[in-house]
């Protein structure tokens, strides 16, 4: 059994890195409700840029975009996998990478190749080796994140595709549903696919500066950018959510730890105080 100074010293231990824990949860409290509303702030402007993508696409029939043309033969696909700079946040990437191990796997089942652009250090350290093409990499983007700091690795993805490199584009991420839940999304870049009704099924028309196939393609490469962004914006209120919610346990676990050791301790005092008043009384019989 440790003795009692043992016990103090593991006590004073845990209660200091509950101090940690909970300092590190009170600052993803704060941060949460930040990366929300950019979140929630960015999310209009992609809405709106999809909903012209529709109304030019499905206006100007004749223009055709490579970035709208589904090709019928897949030989090679790209991901770009948002992921986390640090960790202290749970299963949050493991469970991104789980998933996007699953699909990867199940593109190579099918003789297809596969290229990956990796956004965080943490993308960055699971994939390094293990065998797939890393095309790019980001990292150290912040908690505020600049749309510029993300525009080289989407844009090279874009350009494998426009230059028939790649033959899907794909953005995985953790999707925010609340404060308790976050999962993994795959959402198809490229080729994008256009609903219907997403020109409202009007047929006006603007006059264009420039033409409508040059606008279409910067528009078509405007909201492959802005869902990047918004996918990473996302994945930082996941990352927030999920330290949050490890650090709320870590904390709570240190407390049940801390009541653990201190019954240890008391009983570990009495046993010591026992065993003095025994030898007292066993020298008193002695004498």
């Amino acid at each position: 059994m440790a003795s009692s100074k043992e016990i103090r010293t593991k006590i004073a231990s845990i209660k200091s890195t509950q101090k940690i824990t909970r300092a590190m949860q009170m600052v993803a409290a704060s941060k949460i409700k930040k990366a929300r509303e950019r979140m929630d702030a960015s999310m209009p402007y992609a809405d709106r840029v999809r909903f012209v993508i529709g109304h030019v696409a499905n206006s100007h029939t004749e223009v055709r975009s490579p970035f709208l043309e589904e090709r019928k033969q897949i030989n090679r696909v790209g991901y770009i996998v948002i992921a986390s700079d640090r960790g202290l946040c749970g299963g949050l990437n493991i469970n991104l990478f789980k998933h996007l191990l699953l699909e990867l796997e199940s593109w190579q089942s099918k003789k297809v190749a596969v290229d990956l652009c990796l956004v965080g250090r943490k993308a960055e350290l699971f994939f390094k080796h293990r065998g797939f093409n890393i095309v790019a990499h980001i990292e150290n983007i912040g908690d505020i994140p600049r749309m510029a700091d993300i525009l080289g690795s989407s844009r090279v993805m874009a350009e494998l595709y426009r230059d028939n490199k790649l033959d899907r584009l794909f953005l995985i991420y953790n999707e925010f549903i609340n404060t308790m839940t976050q999962k993994p999304r795959v959402d198809q870049l490229l080729p994008l696919v256009l609903a219907q009704d997403e020109s409202n099924g009007g047929y006006w028309d603007y006059i264009y500066e420039p033409d409508a196939g040059p606008l279409l393609n910067i528009l078509l490469r405007r909201y492959g950018e802005s869902q990047i962004y918004q996918a990473v914006i996302d994945n930082i209120a996941c990352e927030q959510a999920a330290r949050l919610v490890a650090m709320k346990n870590a904390t709570d676990n240190a407390e049940e730890l801390m009541g653990d050791m201190r019954l240890l301790y008391n009983k570990t005092r009495q046993a010591a105080i026992t065993k003095e008043i025994s030898e007292i009384i066993g020298g008193a019989e002695a004498v």
